[in-house]
């Protein structure tokens, strides 16, 4: 298992929101590059990297940060947000981005799952974004009728790399993760989860630990590092020595 510091890409800067509502932001920094090389240099072996306006807009939007992140570390990067076709897929690729995480069109387009994964093995990473056990998408504006379960289950045996699990609920709220639907969601299918939303403290970092077993391999958090709440090197301390 393993911490991924999120950094979220909104007009060129790094921020957080609460819920995904794109009206409720605060800027962490205007250089999200800074803020990479930071987890960077705090022992991070990987980043979560999300273009929050691709997401909205369906599109690249934030590419000229993206790229700069790319040039000021050397860790593996995945990124999501706008990415809804295998050129967009094939163009990241191409810049240096380890995986690619594929959201909405997962659930609008199965088909090009299945392609991008024979494509690109191992580079896919399908993103399911749940509020009530129920899929949200276009950026969690666009409520569903399936389970993040149901979903999950479509994939499975496409190759993908792993699911993200995010409860919306719990993103930005500092309110500790959803760890009973974490654990469903983990049991329930064959593929790696990388667990999102709500890690607010080293206790919560210490309760996904436990999870590890049922298939979580990644714990994603953005807030509580950036506000202190967590420490990164403490909490990559706590899993790599698996205490408590």
């Amino acid at each position: 298992m393993i911490i991924i510091p999120a950094i979220d890409i909104k007009g060129g800067k790094c921020v957080r929101l609460e819920q995904g509502l794109m009206n409720k932001e605060t800027i962490f920094s205007d250089n999200p590059e800074e803020m990479a090389l930071q987890w960077k240099r705090k022992g991070a072996r990987r980043l979560h990297i999300v273009d929050l306006d691709g997401a909205v807009y369906g599109k690249p939007v934030n590419k000229k940060a993206i790229k700069k992140i790319l040039d000021t570390i050397s860790i593996p990067v995945e990124l999501g947000g706008g990415i809804r076709d295998l050129d967009t897929i094939q163009e990241y690729i191409d810049l240096g981005i380890d995986q690619i995480i594929i959201g909405t069109i997962a659930y609008k387009n199965p088909h090009l799952v299945e392609m991008a994964c024979k494509r690109y093995p191992d580079k896919i990473i399908v993103s399911i974004d749940s509020k009530d056990n129920y899929v949200s998408v276009e950026g969690w504006t666009e409520p569903t009728s399936i389970t993040a379960i149901d979903l999950a289950k479509k994939f499975e045996d496409m190759g993908i790399a792993a699911f993200i699990y995010t409860d919306i609920k719990r993103d930005g709220m500092r309110s500790g993760p959803n760890i009973d639907g974490i654990r469903e969601f983990s049991k329930s299918i064959h593929v790696e989860v990388i667990a999102a939303g709500g890690i607010s403290s080293i206790k919560d970092i210490e309760d996904l630990l436990s999870l590890e077993n049922d298939g979580v391999s990644g714990i994603i958090t953005g807030r509580a590092l950036y506000d202190g709440l967590i420490n990164l090197e403490e909490a990559i301390d706590i899993i790599e020595k698996g205490r408590y």
